[in-house]
């Protein structure tokens, strides 16, 4: 299990080699890579800061990463969120979960992406090209989404 809230990018590969290593034991790695859209219905963005509480952020994140453990076999597991600013094109967040078998990889991925989508403890602020910015609500579709996990 790993939890990480970083300012710095990532990369997807390192990350995953880095998770998994030489283990043998692993039959399926599922990774989701979340990244700053250019425009948000039809609403064009430049820029993505995102704020957070350091220690409530990271032990919710390690407590939501534990649930998923214990909901799937999963043999690894791994959570990289960045905060700042970020612009358009940049990556967000990373889930990365192995296991034995695809369904529980897939599954527990879907699991924390829709956690991360609705109840992690991030503040989004959406920051256009003329420089005017707003706080992101929460969506309708994202909330149906995480119900399923209830």
């Amino acid at each position: 299990m790993a939890v990480r809230v970083q300012r710095e990018d990532f990369d997807v590969a390192a990350e995953t080699d880095k998770l998994i290593g030489g283990r043998t034991d692993v039959g399926a790695i599922v990774t989701f890579t979340g990244r700053v859209r250019g425009s948000d219905d039809g609403r064009q963005i430049a820029a993505l800061t995102l704020e957070h509480y350091p220690d409530m952020t990271e032990a919710e994140l390690a407590r939501i990463e534990a649930e998923a453990q214990a909901r799937w076999a999963l043999q690894a597991s791994l959570i990289v969120h960045r905060v700042g600013e970020l612009t358009a094109g940049d990556n967000i967040v990373l889930v990365i979960t192995a296991a034995a078998h695809r369904e529980a990889a897939f599954e527990a991925a879907g699991f924390l992406m829709d956690y991360l989508k609705t109840r992690a403890p991030f503040w989004k602020k959406e920051t256009t090209p003329s420089g005017e910015s707003a706080w992101v609500e929460a969506r309708a579709e994202d909330e149906s989404a995480a119900k399923r996990w209830r």
